[in-house]
């Protein structure tokens, strides 16, 4: 019986955690080892060690003002590996996307969370990793992203840059590249 109590509190805790990291702004849980997210709290990156995730990837200026204070030592007490690459909200590079997806091809199947600061840059670095490096396809990669949002110009020119780069057509059957006005 105390087994049995034990395990089903251990199920609920489980389950309470995912659902604050869902929580999270703009979560997207794309695979197993793979989810994208705006700004976490360090409560929600208590509950992300606690479900099993093992690297934090942060994409954005660490001197925004909703940015978490001090959330490389936060992830790397709770015992994550924590990358960070800043990456210019207005004038993203190529190498901002390949100096990550360089991080997360060092150990391909460790549970990744990618954020920035509301899953914009995460979830066009998301799709670009996803199409090129996880072989999903790029109308499913860009319905997950665009659930998001849709890239302005800026990100949009980014993503095809990358693609026409690794010889992937951007083409696919309802892809919109028509860039937002933001």
């Amino acid at each position: 019986m105390k087994k049995q109590i034990l395990l089903i509190t251990l199920l609920a805790a489980n389950v309470c955690a995912y659902a604050d990291i869902s929580d999270i702004s703009n979560f997207r849980q794309y695979s197993e080892n793979f989810a994208s997210s705006g700004q976490p709290s360090e409560k929600q990156l208590k509950e992300i060690a606690a479900v099993g995730f093992e690297r934090v990837v942060y994409i954005a200026y660490s001197d925004h003002k909703n940015s978490l204070d001090n959330e490389d030592r936060t992830v790397k007490d709770l015992g994550l590996e924590y990358v960070h690459i800043p990456v210019d909200w207005s004038a993203p590079t190529k190498s901002d996307f390949y100096l990550f997806a360089g991080a997360m091809q060092r150990e391909p199947d460790k549970k990744s969370l990618l954020h920035c600061q509301v899953n914009f840059r995460a979830s066009a670095f998301a799709f670009l990793y996803r199409v090129l490096y996880q072989d999903v396809s790029v109308a499913d990669a860009k319905a997950d992203m665009n659930s998001v949002w849709t890239p302005n110009e800026t990100w949009t020119d980014l993503i095809i840059e990358v693609l026409e780069e690794n010889d992937v057509s951007s083409g696919c059957a309802g892809c919109d590249w028509t860039p937002a006005e933001h």
